[in-house]
């Protein structure tokens, strides 16, 4: 079977399972239910990724791919579009988006590649009728991004027109400036001061990652998983001890997650 009569395949058996006579669970589903099934199969991607195992990437991907083609069968069913229309569409638009590969345009680096995409991508809004309104500049940022991803983008899209840092180091002062207002707002003012300096410390930080071009999210969820292995390391040296994690205390908690870092980073190996 060649990969169009997979494809055809798997878009009739979604066709299937929506006819009268098929699933009664999937012709139940509608756009509002398959929302919560679709960001699940992404995070479920990304932690295939992240894990680095390429069956379960495999597996997670045509789960994903399975969500887009029910996504695609209810717009059909709408009469709004169809999962070709959405190939067509895509495949279009990197064509058209990528004119130093399919036309004639020139890009050397990969930052010329994302200032041509960007400029090509306003075009294209304005083409369509939707065009940017005074400080409308980052309504192309979607409010339902995660808080991280959404402080990233937004400081990218500002820096398109310039508003930035000139360099980590200005960053990593106001980092410090940052901090120093959170320590003021814990000592003297109110949950809401405190949640506010938080919030721009983070901010902050975000920014700063951008500037050193590391995926902030990534790096958190890499300190998140070093936090989890110390923390199994202590509750097995726990175990070892017959001391219950919930009376072990402050005090040898401390000595334990101090011995965790030496002894996995040991376990790992030069």
């Amino acid at each position: 079977m060649d990969h169009l009569e997979e494809w055809k395949g798997l878009v009739a058996i979604m066709d299937r399972l929506r006819e009268p006579e098929g699933c009664p669970w999937d012709r139940e589903q509608s756009y509002e239910t398959l929302r919560g099934y679709l960001l699940e199969e992404c995070y479920e991607v990304a932690d295939a990724l992240d894990r680095g195992d390429a069956a379960a990437l495999r597996e997670e991907l045509g789960d994903l791919l399975f969500q887009i083609v029910f996504l695609s069968r209810l717009a059909k069913e709408e009469g709004k579009f169809t999962i070709d229309d959405v190939i067509r569409g895509i495949a279009e638009k990197m064509i058209r988006r990528h004119p130093h590969v399919f036309g004639s345009a020139t890009a050397e680096t990969a930052e010329q590649v994302v200032d041509a995409w960007e400029k090509i991508k306003q075009q294209e809004k304005q083409d369509a009728g939707r065009t940017i309104q005074a400080g409308g500049w980052l309504d192309g940022v979607p409010a339902s991004f995660p808080a991280m991803l959404k402080a990233r983008r937004l400081g990218e899209q500002a820096a398109r027109v310039g508003f930035d840092w000139d360099g980590p180091s200005p960053v990593l002062e106001k980092i410090g400036e940052e901090l120093g207002e959170l320590r003021s707002a814990v000592a003297d003012g109110g949950r809401d001061e405190v949640r506010g300096e938080i919030g721009d410390l983070l901010f902050t930080v975000v920014m700063l990652a951008r500037q050193l071009k590391i995926d902030p999210e990534s790096a958190l969820e890499k300190t998140n998983l070093k936090f989890r292995r110390r923390f199994a390391w202590m509750e097995q040296e726990l175990e070892r001890r017959n001391t219950p994690l919930e009376g072990a205390g402050a005090e040898l908690l401390e000595e334990l997650w101090n011995e965790s870092k030496s002894a996995l980073e040991s376990a790992a190996g030069p």
